[in-house]
């Protein structure tokens, strides 16, 4: 069965509303105006509105019959800190940010599969609707969880969809097991004993610490991951002088860090760290590490894989759906949600978009096309695994 044709019919409201959302966007846990569309719409479809979880974050609930069965569906709905260059006229209107990533439609299309399911209601048991604030790297999907979450909204199983351009328009892809990477951000910071320029001898110049620091931090992943294993170390700066003849007496130097196995993570905190020390002890100076680990890695649940694959092949075609996409270095909060209860997350095909623009571009603008797509893959998975008995 391919897309539904009463969402079909639903596409314009849901593009207005879709480009209303991209015109106003919201940073992380300030979502206010994006909360109250959202929850004024499943006030209107008779849902039990839920507020103030995670602060902006948002929950309806639609109940049919008696089944104690129930299912998460999950949207995100903050923007990020980007000045858009797109001149549409549904471009932001704020100054500094812009729905870069999509969230936008992924609110869009989870408000679409309500509507049908609100029309229709041919399910028997509980969809939880779940709009989630801040997943733009503060951790609103942490802090549902931990607020109590699944406490209040009991969910036998939760999905999330995940827009990603290149991937063609009407195609599904995900894949069981480690979907998303685990995210780490770290700091080094090097403690030397500056001096003038002129006279670098008497110095213990964290600069050129640092330079070696960085260099070898390159050799985590080639010589010390197993090879067949996925990780990542990068250097994101290096903060420290204030003039042109002055060594100074510290350096700043902040990467982040990202692995799929939790094993791989422990070694990469490890290796950071012994090598920071060990290459200023080397020098004279001192070095320490503050690692935080953010975002855990995003691990699909096999038998939702399965079946979430199943619904999606209805949507789109068999041939339109991969059930092994290549996982991704990039994280999403998500993973806390699948860390409390049994589901998976889909990459849903945004196209090649304007200008081929990716996620987090100053260029990039979520496709509407994509909108049936993915409300008919939302409501069609709630009617499946809600299915009427008898």
């Amino acid at each position: 069965m391919p897309v539904i044709p009463r969402i079909l019919e639903l596409l314009p409201d849901l593009s207005r509303f879709r480009r209303d959302i991209h015109a106003n966007p919201e940073l992380a846990f300030e979502e206010s105006r994006t909360s109250d569309l959202v929850a004024a719409r499943l006030t209107e479809l008779g849902c039990e509105v839920h507020r103030g979880i995670a602060r902006t974050g948002v929950v309806g609930t639609l109940r049919c019959g008696n089944a104690t069965r129930s299912i998460g569906l999950r949207a995100d709905m903050d923007a990020l800190p980007i000045q858009e260059r797109n001149d549409f006229a549904h471009r932001s209107t704020r100054d500094g940010k812009m729905h870069a990533c999509g969230h936008d439609g992924h609110t869009t299309m989870l408000l679409g599969a309500a509507q049908y399911l609100a029309e229709t209601r041919n399910f028997e048991g509980s969809v939880h609707f779940i709009f989630q604030p801040a997943e733009e790297g503060h951790g609103g999907g942490r802090v549902m969880v931990e607020e109590g979450l699944f406490d209040r909204f009991p969910c036998d199983a939760v999905f999330a969809l995940h827009n990603k351009p290149g991937l063609p328009l009407g195609h599904i892809a995900t894949r069981p097991g480690p979907m998303y990477a685990s995210s780490d951000s770290w700091d080094i910071h090097i403690e030397g004993s500056g001096g003038h320029a002129a006279l670098p001898h008497l110095s213990r110049d964290p600069f050129v610490i640092g330079a070696e620091i960085v260099l070898a931090l390159q050799t985590i992943v080639s010589r010390n991951v197993n090879p067949v294993e996925s990780a990542v170390v990068t250097v994101g700066f290096m903060k420290g002088g204030t003039t042109y003849n002055v060594i100074p007496d510290a350096l700043h130097i902040g990467g982040t860090a990202r692995s799929f196995r939790p094993e791989v993570r422990d070694l990469l905190e490890r290796r950071l760290g012994e090598l920071a020390r060990g290459i200023a002890a080397a020098h004279g100076a001192t070095a320490r590490l503050d690692y935080r680990r953010r975002y855990p890695s995003t691990i699909n649940h096999d038998a939702e894989v399965a079946f979430a694959v199943g619904v999606a092949a209805e949507i789109c075609g068999l041939d339109n759906v991969s059930d092994n996409h290549a996982a991704s270095m990039g994280a999403e909060d998500f993973s806390y949600m699948l860390n409390a209860r049994p589901g998976a997350m889909l990459w849903l095909g945004n196209g090649s978009g304007q200008g081929g623009a990716v996620l987090h571009s100053a260029n990039y603008d979520f496709n509407d096309e994509a909108i049936p797509f993915g409300a008919s893959f939302f409501a069609r998975l709630t009617e499946r695994f809600l299915a009427r008995l008898g």
